[in-house]
């Protein structure tokens, strides 16, 4: 039988159905995307590695149909894009809020863990968006890493987002302000779960929820990770930050997180996208130019408020943050045009 990964690709040559995996005593036969920088499976994670950073070993979430891993490099252009580009900087460059080693105590982005449909899940108390959040019970470790814990233990404050997936369910469990408790369970002000192997991302969710992330994303979809970049290619969307956002959302962000109803500002949900007469210098690291190619093709969705042109991706000790810095650095706000935005929601 052909599994759920049989997507209709038209625009992409398939590989032969050659990777067989034997459950519940059935054959699954997974037909998976070719191209420069290896195969990409999409919505179907049990290929995933085991643990804090894993390898998803080109397993992508969500159908290639979805807004995460569309193609947008064609798509026309804002008609207010160079006021909504102005207002976040046309001479800042971009900035690699993710990296290696740490930084001011703890490590650099948002860490993620693959967990297995073996492990347990507690119970979650929600402090703040419990009406906006899908309730637990939730498979999340005692010891599951929370954004910006210190390498000391010393105590913490920031986003402190927890982000689990659970390879074998297809699912997404993502919290913030996560907090274990001593009884194993956690409490957090919110919590999402997504289902990776659907367009229908967050069933329970409605029109106007947050999620562990100001938009009402999901957060991992979006990070930038070591092991993609790696290969030359990133085949998503990513995320980022600007400081000032407006009081809208466009799909599929589902939420806002302003009170400014400025046209010039850019809502949550908004795509960015480098211009197609970019030319990506041949000396870039591996890693830069998988990144930039993938804002050329997919763009960058405003995920939260923060600084400008923030690019956010999860810690790994083989990213080299000279280059990061430097490389991304030197591509300006300028370099950058707004896609389209269908289906804007306003207050």
């Amino acid at each position: 039988m052909v599994s759920r990964l049989a997507f209709a690709l038209p625009h992409l040559k398939l590989c032969p159905p050659g990777a067989v995996r034997c459950l519940a005593g059935f054959v699954l036969l997974s037909l998976v995307a070719c191209g420069g920088g290896g195969s990409v499976i999409y919505a179907y994670l049990q290929g995933a590695d085991l643990g804090v950073g894993a390898s998803l070993h080109g397993s992508l979430p969500f159908p290639a149909s979805n807004a995460w891993n569309t193609d947008i490099s064609a798509a026309p252009v804002d008609a207010n894009s160079d006021a909504l580009i102005a207002s976040i900087g046309v001479s800042r460059g971009l900035h690699p809020d993710f990296g290696a080693g740490l930084y001011e105590g703890a490590p650099i982005g948002i860490p993620y863990v693959v967990v297995s449909g073996t492990q347990p899940k507690v119970a979650i108390t929600f402090t703040d968006y419990g009406d906006e959040s899908d309730p637990g019970p939730y498979p999340v470790p005692a010891n599951a890493p929370i954004e910006g814990r210190m390498a000391d233990g010393s105590a913490f404050g920031g986003d402190r987002h927890v982000l689990v997936i659970d390879r074998d369910a297809n699912r997404l469990y993502e919290m913030g302000n996560a907090h274990p408790q001593t009884d194993g369970s956690w409490q957090a002000s919110g919590g999402a779960v997504f289902h990776l192997d659907s367009d229908t991302v967050r069933p329970g969710a409605q029109p106007g929820w947050t999620s562990a992330d100001a938009a009402g994303l999901p957060i991992f979809p979006g990070l930038v990770r070591y092991d993609e970049a790696a290969t030359g290619v990133i085949r998503h969307a990513l995320r980022f930050t600007v400081n000032s956002s407006r009081s809208a959302y466009v799909p599929p962000a589902t939420h806002w997180a302003s009170g400014n109803t400025s046209a010039n500002l850019p809502p949550m949900g908004m795509r960015a996208r480098l211009k197609a007469s970019f030319v990506i210098p041949a000396n870039f690291s591996t890693e830069s130019k998988a990144i930039l190619q993938s804002l050329k093709t997919y763009g960058m969705l405003v995920a939260d408020n923060g600084s400008d042109w923030f690019i956010t991706g999860a810690p790994d000790e083989r990213w080299n943050n000279d280059k990061l810095l430097s490389e991304l650095g030197s591509v300006k706000g300028a370099s950058f045009e707004v896609v389209r935005m269908d289906g804007l929601v306003t207050p």
